[in-house]
C-alpha cells in the first residue's frame, strides 16, 4: 500500500520566497508521491495570498486565519493532516527533486521508526550554500545517531525531518509557549515513539538563513531553549545535559563572533 505524505507550510508575509517553496513541494508529485499539501497563512498583508491562490489547484488545503506564531500555525496543519508521514517546510526553505519519494521509501522500509532525517545544506537569499562548516559538523553525528546523541546536540535540520502521524498523536503537538526550539523539543518527544532513521545523501532540502529567520534573530534564546529541552528529556544531572551545556555555549560563542563579523563588513 502506498503511504501518503502530508506537508505543511506555515507562512506570514513570506512572499519573497514563498513561490519557490510551494513549487518545490508540489513538484514532488512527479515521482508518483501521494502528497497532501497544507498551507497555513496567518492573514499575510504582502502578496502571499495572491501566490497561494495561483497554486490553489495544487494545494490540498489552505487555512487562512490569524495565528500566534509559526508553532501555532504548524499545529493547525498537524491537526488537519491525514498522511501516514508528515513534515513541514517553512516558507523560505525548499525540497530537492525526489526528496519525498526517498522519504516514503525509507519510512516504508523501516516501519518501526518514528521519524527520519536527512542532509540539509544552509543557503543564503540567492540559494548559494553558506556555513558549510556548520553543516559538516552536524553531519558528523549522523552515523552516531541515537537518543543519547540527540540529547547531547541537536544535529537534525528541521526541513529535512519527517515523522509518522501516529508518533505525534502519541507524543503531542508543538509547544507554542517557546520562541525558537519547539522543533527540537518535538524531535525529542517523537524519538521516544520509536527512534529515527538516517536518509543518506543526496540532501533532502535546504535551509535558508537570513537576518529575518528565527535562527538569525534569536540564536541565544534558541540554544537556551534547546538546553532546557535536553534537560527535560534526559535529566538535569545527566551526562547528556552536561555535554549539551558545553555545546550550547560553544555554538552561541561561534554565532556571536559571526554576528560581529557581519556587522563590521556591513559598515
Amino acid at each position: 500500500m502506498t503511504m501518503r505524505i502530508s506537508i505543511i507550510t506555515p507562512n506570514y508575509n513570506g512572499a519573497r520566497f514563498l513561490e519557490e517553496t510551494i513549487r518545490s513541494v508540489i513538484s514532488q508529485r512527479k515521482d508518483g508521491v501521494d502528497l497532501e499539501y497544507i498551507v497555513v497563512d496567518g492573514k499575510s498583508t504582502d502578496s502571499s495570498p495572491e501566490i497561494i491562490k495561483k497554486y490553489a489547484d495544487d494545494i490540498s488545503l489552505v487555512i487562512s486565519e490569524e495565528d500566534t506564531g509559526p508553532a501555532n500555525a504548524i499545529n493547525k496543519g498537524l491537526k488537519k493532516a491525514t498522511g501516514d508521514i508528515v513534515g513541514w517546510l517553512n516558507a523560505d526553505d525548499v525540497y530537492y527533486p525526489g526528496a519525498l519519494k526517498r522519504v516514503v521509501d525509507v519510512m516504508s522500509a523501516n516501519p518501526d521508526k518514528a521519524l527520519c532525517f536527512g542532509h540539509c545544506p544552509i543557503v543564503n537569499e540567492a540559494g548559494a550554500e553558506i556555513r558549510a562548516g556548520i553543516t559538516r559538523f552536524k553531519e558528523f553525528f549522523f552515523p552516531l545517531s541515537s537518543r543519547f546523541t540527540i540529547q547531547c546536540i541537536n544535529y537534525i535540520s528541521q526541513p529535512a525531518m519527517f515523522f509518522r502521524r501516529t508518533a505525534y498523536e502519541k507524543g503531542g503537538l508543538l509547544r507554542e509557549d517557546w520562541k525558537c526550539a519547539w522543533d527540537y523539543d518535538f524531535i525529542l518527544r517523537l524519538w521516544r515513539q520509536g527512534g529515527a532513521v538516517w536518509v543518506k545523501n543526496p540532501p533532502l532540502s535546504s535551509f535558508r538563513w537570513h537576518e529575518g529567520s528565527i535562527s538569525g534573530q534569536h540564536f541565544r534564546v534558541q540554544f537556551k531553549e534547546e538546553w532546557d529541552a535536553a534537560v527535560a528529556d534526559a535529566g538535569f544531572f545527566s551526562l547528556q545535559a552536561l555535554i549539551h551545556l558545553g555545546v550550547r555555549w560553544g555554538i552561541v560563542w561561534s554565532y556571536s563572533l559571526m554576528a560581529v563579523r557581519r556587522a563590521r563588513l556591513a559598515k
